[in-house]
């Protein structure tokens, strides 16, 4: 079930590789997700559990579904099926989740859009909380669906236009160029505005808090928990998206050492940019007088309602400190949307053999339209349930069931033995031991968790009516339409292709 290596889009060169890995790894969780979390689970000593996550699970992990690409020559779907067909709902499942989350992630990519040029008037005016929920987003609750925000669709129509126009010009053309324009301009940003947080009076404060080991904390499970889920989440796995990747890489490409460069990348840029959040977060703090604990937040509410606040109170330079603030979260935002787009394109590429153009204008157009519901009223609380139960119940079971699937139905040595045959770095029986037993108990113990406090509790409060349809309705019916899909016949060239194998 192999596609000729001629008509297989491939990477120009390993480095443009390693940059759109990067690129699909970094996005705003790095920004937004990792410095909170480190600041929450005991600063400093948080980076022990993190560290260890990484080199137990998260590079395991990221070397197994590069290796599986790699090896398979295929999208997620294609590559679950070359193992057994019914495996290929696996592969579906993960691409399905990796559509959805794109169409509400680019609409935050969206906000930060518009927040550019708000920047440098500082529309947002002396309450940024009460203009971001009541005067940009107009903010409604379930089921009160609102009216359209049509410079949040603005916004949108520009991040599924680039991403399309990015995918549009293929590997090699498309992403690879774009990766090689936007992580140094990313990397710069993140720098330029480190520097900028640091050297603010009353920084040092807010790096403390970032930094101050406690390590009491090292004997809480739900910080080692913590750890292994940021460590998970940040490096794009279980979206089928390093599958995909690795499979565009020459056949006697560098396995291992590329998933080892892109991961410690990852963290690297979450370190700094935790150094620049905590900089500014700190002279906020002393600037109002007022404990660091009252200024410090995570997600939407430090990149649309915290920093704003720190922009206006910045001694100068408030207009263009805050654009590029915001700019950083929007390349940030499309080198991850691309990533995540050119998943579930390259299913239905390899699927139904559509040509790469029309799959893309069809799943750019399918997007957008899908996306407009978060240009309403209803929007945020939309994502909010959405992304909550998506990534919980859909994204981490999707990454338990892999590991397991590989780990214990499938002889790993089948990817260790390729990876190694083409990688300087080799990997030992460690690396099964990581993928077996301590990435699948983890995952385990994470889902169980979770379905324990979701079942004590409504999420958030929301009426029951949302958390069953948009909710677990969400979860349950991409698992239903991966089915369905699997059982959709292939095109004829892949169908002879898999006959031939199978025989």
């Amino acid at each position: 079930m192999e596609q000729s290596e001629e008509n297989r889009d491939q990477w120009g060169s390993r480095f443009g590789f390693i940059l759109a890995a990067i690129g699909s790894a970094v996005g705003l969780g790095n920004i937004w997700r990792f410095p909170y979390m480190t600041y929450e689970n005991g600063g400093g000593a948080f980076l022990i559990p993190y560290f260890f996550a990484l080199l137990t699970a998260g590079i395991p992990l990221l070397i197994l579904e590069m290796g599986l690409g790699h090896k398979m020559r295929g999208s997620a779907p294609l590559s679950f099926r070359k193992i057994k067909e019914k495996y290929e709902t696996l592969g579906w499942w993960s691409v399905l989740i990796t559509f959805v989350v794109t169409v509400y992630y680019s609409v935050i990519v969206a906000w930060a859009i518009n927040f550019m040029s708000y920047s440098f008037n500082q529309v947002w005016g002396a309450t940024p909380n009460k203009f971001f929920f009541k005067e940009y987003l107009q903010m409604t609750s379930f089921w009160n669906i609102g009216g359209i925000r049509f410079n949040i669709l603005a916004g949108l129509a520009l991040v599924w236009g680039l991403n399309g126009f990015i995918l549009y010009n293929g590997i090699k053309e498309g992403i690879e160029k774009a990766a090689k324009i936007f992580m140094p301009i990313l990397a710069l940003l993140v720098v330029l505005i480190t520097i900028r947080g640091v050297t603010l009076p009353g920084a040092i404060n807010g790096l403390n808090h970032f930094l101050k080991p406690d390590f009491s904390v090292l004997l809480n499970p739900n910080v080692w928990v913590s750890a292994y889920g940021q460590v998970f989440f940040t490096l794009s796995l279980g979206f089928g998206i390093m599958i995909a990747y690795a499979s565009y890489l020459p056949k006697k490409e560098d396995v291992v050492n590329n998933a080892f460069i892109t991961a410690f990348a990852n963290s690297g840029f979450s370190f700094l940019a935790g150094l620049g959040i905590f900089g500014v977060l700190g002279y906020m703090a002393q600037a109002k007088g007022i404990p660091f604990k009252e200024v410090a937040t995570d997600g939407i509410g430090l990149a649309f309602i915290a920093f704003p606040k720190a922009i206006n109170m910045l001694p100068g330079m408030q207009g263009f400190f805050g654009f590029l603030f915001f700019l950083c979260l929007t390349i940030a935002g499309i080198s991850s949307t691309m990533s995540l787009v050119e998943s579930f394109s390259s299913s239905v590429i390899d699927k139904f053999q559509i040509k790469r153009k029309q799959a893309i204008a069809l799943v750019c157009g399918l997007g957008f339209l899908a996306s407009t519901i978060f240009a309403t009223g209803m929007g945020l609380v939309v994502l909010d349930v959405v992304d909550h139960f998506i990534l919980n119940y859909g994204l981490v079971i999707v990454g338990l069931i892999e590991s397991i699937i590989l780990g214990y139905f499938w002889d790993l040595s089948e990817i260790k033995d390729h990876v190694n045959q083409v990688s300087d770095f080799k990997v030992g029986n460690w690396w099964i031991i990581a993928i077996k037993y301590v990435t699948a108990i983890i995952l385990g113990v994470m889902s169980v968790m979770k379905l324990k406090n979701e079942l004590a509790s409504l999420y958030n409060g929301y009426p029951l009516s949302a958390i069953i349809t948009l909710g677990w309705g969400t979860v349950f019916g991409l698992v239903i339409l991966a089915y369905v899909t699997k059982n959709i016949s292939w095109n004829q060239e892949i169908k002879v292709d898999v006959l031939k194998e199978e025989m």
